[in-house]
């Protein structure tokens, strides 16, 4: 047997995709990292052990522009290219290959973590070291670290550090939650196993296991959907263990779950109810996916109210926009639903003061075990989630490490430098402005080939167009103002003489991307057929809003609709009914579903500054109070568009960073929960080049080809002395419009 001892700068636990965006985090300031996990394979409740579809702030797309960026999205591009039909197994590996990537990670497979020491008082302790037995070398293997990151789900490293946790449900008046139970309870969201069917085309028989339940004696073929057509998540809720204890009773809920797989396939094939001759089982889970267990206590407890009114703090390091999605504690044999949800009217923030233990100074926490009460747990817990709040864990300890912080000082005293960090690495931030002093294009003029200045979507000569109904729903399009909306024409066909009524609105913060606040109303007529209509509604927003146009229900009427996206942040929603019991609107009460890369007919009156060239220095770089990018002209009036940087004197240039549009409205997924028909996101910049104006000649410094990613990070092979820099687009992944969110610069010592 072998004893060994690894010193690095940060030791993650865990090795889920909070665990791996937070490994991925540190790596990047610099840090040596060392990446353990209890199991063979990465990405946890998404590996293909378990095969949960990695759900995030678009909920399926009923968020609007909310897919995550940094680690998590560069996750989703990569599985969108090399695995579009959702199989579990690329998937491992493209989790895999990103680890591998990083030159600073240190991967313990099989590691489990089975000691931690720790020191110090009740009120003040500190991580030294946690030892792993590593299965199949047959090594013990000590860490040490500065610095942990739990990022184990269950909080296996916290607890038994003696860090502060919160188990079951907070009593509603503890923090004032309306979805709190009126008395705390050990109540909690249960553990989930999945299988995957397969038709062979000839008839299969199945003779049950003798673990095999009954289920046509429970109620759950009663109150749950069971289908021939279902396969893994479709079954999330074959859950159980919520009045257990889902660590100590593990093996228990396993065998349960076990049972009443086995008992619905019995009684998919063997009933007599179902159409199921030729069907058989292709995997069955053997590893139960977690939903809960502890939550530490941080510097703040988030809660339902900093989830529904989306609290902007000041150490916001993240977003979500899941539901607060919560399950009854008797999971599949509960008589009420399998779930409720509450939304908010969009995407929500995250502080950093719930990524650190209060009590354990240097635990950083990432992942499901962060400091949340109960019912925002409810939204938190996703993967995709739990991988921004890894990738910002692991950034603050990298740089806790470099600059000998504790996570408090960080928090405290040096936020913006984590923030900064955050967003140079392209994160999951909302709203929080770019400030980097070593950015050399804050400095610079820009100027770009064209400007997409005129908001117009219309019907090409020869070009078919779809319609939009209007009976029984409402429909809302998505504008930007930037500085000033003068007037807003739309296309309508009416079967009737009739009238309709429009409004516009505001969406109550950059945030959100429905109606919240109404700004003004008017009624138009209309004669029958297809007709172009004015709605003089005038609204400024100088630097930048959103407002919606709203046009009421009325059977007698649609909205011509052309079968191509819009530019972007012009969007097309559909009404449904969701608000909350004060009213408060709901952010799924808006599809975009129904109009998502298609638009309704529709001209904007009045110049817009919303895609001018300045957008790509700007404070923000995802779409926030607008789309925050710049947009040439249409590629066929601009066909070779640029955007350009000219300094008043030569500046030392040795890195550029590009961010690129890849359409974060865009619903991705590792599995089979949707397909998405192109491997690469058409917004995408395709072909580009990057030119330096070096004594009067431009010389190229970097050629891009076949792009598909969104950050591009280019250093130079020699500096070069610049009096203007520009990125010459040469081809994009299909959409007629080049976009570009941000561009910076750094000179040799920032590089």
């Amino acid at each position: 047997m072998q004893r060994l001892s690894v010193d690095t700068d940060v030791t993650v636990v865990g090795g889920g995709l909070a665990g791996v965006a937070a490994a991925i985090g540190a790596a990047r300031t610099g840090a040596r990292v060392a990446l353990i996990n209890n199991r063979p394979v990465l990405g946890g409740n998404s590996s293909s052990e378990i095969r949960v579809w990695v759900c995030g702030a678009t909920a399926h797309g009923a968020q609007k522009y909310a897919r995550e960026t940094g680690v998590m999205g560069e996750l989703f591009l990569e599985n969108q290219y090399r695995n579009p039909e959702g199989n579990p197994y690329l998937w491992d590996q493209v989790v895999l290959d990103a680890v591998r990537a990083e030159p600073g990670i240190s991967l313990y497979l099989n590691t489990d973590v089975r000691e931690v020491e720790a020191d110090g008082p009740e009120d003040g302790r500190a991580v030294r070291a946690v030892t792993g037995w590593q299965m199949g070398s047959e090594r013990i293997i000590r860490f040490t670290s500065p610095v942990f990151v739990d990022a184990t789900g269950d909080g296996l490293v916290g607890e038994q550090a003696g860090a502060w946790y919160r188990t079951g449900r907070e009593a509603a008046h503890e923090f004032g939650e309306e979805w709190a139970p009126d008395q705390a309870d050990s109540d909690l969201l249960g553990n989930t196993m999945f299988f995957y069917t397969k038709d062979t085309g000839e008839p299969v028989r199945f003779v049950p296991p003798s673990i095999a339940k009954d289920i046509g004696s429970t109620s759950i073929v009663r109150n749950r959907p069971i289908s021939t057509t279902a396969n893994g998540c479709d079954y999330w809720w074959i859950e159980y263990g919520g009045q257990l204890d889902t660590v100590a009773d593990s093996e228990a809920i396993r065998d349960e779950l076990w049972a009443v797989i086995y008992g619905i396939w019995d009684h998919i094939k063997n009933s007599g109810e179902y159409d199921a001759d030729t069907l058989t089982l292709e995997w069955v889970g053997s590893v139960p996916g977690k939903r809960e267990y502890r939550r530490f206590v941080g510097d703040h407890v988030l809660t339902q109210q900093d989830i529904i009114e989306q609290t902007r703090f000041r150490d916001a390091v993240g977003f979500g926009g899941w539901s607060i999605d919560l399950h009854p504690a008797g999971g599949m044999y509960a008589e009420s639903d399998g779930s409720k949800h509450l939304f908010s009217a969009g995407l929500y923030h995250i502080p950093f003061r719930s990524l650190y233990s209060r009590n354990v100074g240097n635990l950083l926490l990432a992942g499901r075990d962060i400091s949340a009460s109960h019912v925002a747990f409810g939204t938190t817990r996703v993967m995709a989630t739990c991988a921004v709040t890894g990738e910002a864990a692991g950034v603050a300890a990298g740089l806790c490490v470099r600059d000998g912080l504790t996570p408090r000082q960080l928090a405290n005293d040096h936020i913006d430098l984590l923030q900064q960090t955050l967003l140079r690495h392209d994160a999951s931030l909302l709203g929080v402005a770019w400030q980097d002093p070593a950015d050399l294009a804050a400095s610079a003029h820009v100027s770009a080939s064209s400007e997409l200045r005129t908001l117009r979507v219309a019907p090409r000569p020869g070009e078919r167009t779809g319609r939009q109904s209007l009976d029984g729903h409402d429909v809302g399009i998505v504008l930007p103002v930037e500085p000033a909306l003068e007037a807003v024409e739309l296309l309508l066909d009416a079967s009737e003489a009739t009238s309709v009524e429009l409004e516009l609105w505001s969406t109550g913060g950059g945030e959100n991307h429905i109606p919240v606040d109404q700004l003004g109303t008017t009624r138009v007529e209309l004669v029958p057929g297809e007709q172009w209509v004015r709605a003089p509604f005038s609204h400024k927003a100088p630097g930048g809003r959103n407002v919606v146009l709203v046009v009421r229900r009325n059977p007698s009427v649609a909205l011509v609709v052309v079968d191509r996206p819009g530019p972007y942040g012009v969007l097309g929603l559909v009404s449904r009914t969701p608000r909350t019991r004060s009213g408060q609107p709901q952010s799924n009460a808006w599809s975009a579903e129904e109009l998502r890369r298609r638009c309704p007919a529709t001209v904007v009156h009045g110049d817009s500054d919303a895609y001018g060239a300045s957008q790509v220095t700007g404070p923000l770089q995802r779409p926030y109070d607008g789309p925050r990018m710049w947009s040439s002209e249409s590629l066929a009036v601009d066909p070779e568009p640029w955007i350009r940087l000219d300094w008043d004197r030569p500046r030392t240039v040795a890195r550029v960073d590009a961010i690129l549009n890849d359409d974060v409205d865009l619903d991705l997924v590792n599995l089979h929960h949707h397909r998405t028909p192109f491997p690469v996101v058409p917004e995408l910049v395709r072909d580009y080049d990057i030119e330096a104006l070096v004594d009067g000649a431009w010389r190229t410094v970097a050629s891009v080809r076949d792009n598909r990613e969104r950050r591009r990070s280019h250093l130079l092979d020699e500096p070069v002395a610049a009096t203007a820099l520009r990125l010459a687009v040469h081809a994009t992944n299909g959409s007629e419009w080049a976009t570009v969110v941000a561009l910076r610069v750094y000179g040799a010592e920032q590089s």
